[in-house]
């Protein structure tokens, strides 16, 4: 069954002087103020475009490691994972997955292939091919 999500935007002014924000309509958790100064300088209590990358991408990649590691037959207690998304205008330059995970009965290379693996196969990791993503993968002790 497939699922839609929306967000909407409004911008008002130019690039530099504009500014705008961003809905989350379906869940309706809220509106975002953005600027470009927020955007490419400090965050200021507004989001941007990769903070909101970052937030989908950690949490794609947790279900698919989830699943990754399930169907491995280790399923994990728990994941915890940070998405650092650097923006070096104009462009994304690079996304780095930075994961720790309580699993049981998992060395550290089986986690970090399994985190690769999720990597790769993260619907989030497929739609955002036009930048290098890598993954950090750190059993908790």
């Amino acid at each position: 069954m497939a699922t839609v999500r929306t967000a909407e935007a409004h911008w008002e002014g130019s690039l530099f002087e504009g500014q705008g924000e961003v809905e989350l309509v379906s869940s309706g958790l809220g509106h975002f103020e953005v600027t470009w100064a927020t955007r490419a300088e400090e965050p200021n209590h507004h989001t941007s475009p990769e903070e909101l990358i970052a937030a989908a991408h950690s949490t794609c990649f947790n279900m698919a490691l989830s699943n990754v590691l399930a169907e491995g037959g280790t399923p994990p207690t728990s994941l915890d994972t940070r998405a650092d998304v650097t923006f070096d205008p104009p462009n994304i330059t690079g996304i780095k997955l930075t994961v720790t995970g309580v699993v049981p009965r998992i060395t550290a290379e089986q986690f970090q292939a399994a985190a690769e693996d999720a990597r790769q196969n993260c619907p989030v990791s497929k739609v955002i091919t036009g930048t290098t993503i890598t993954v950090e993968a750190t059993l908790a002790e």
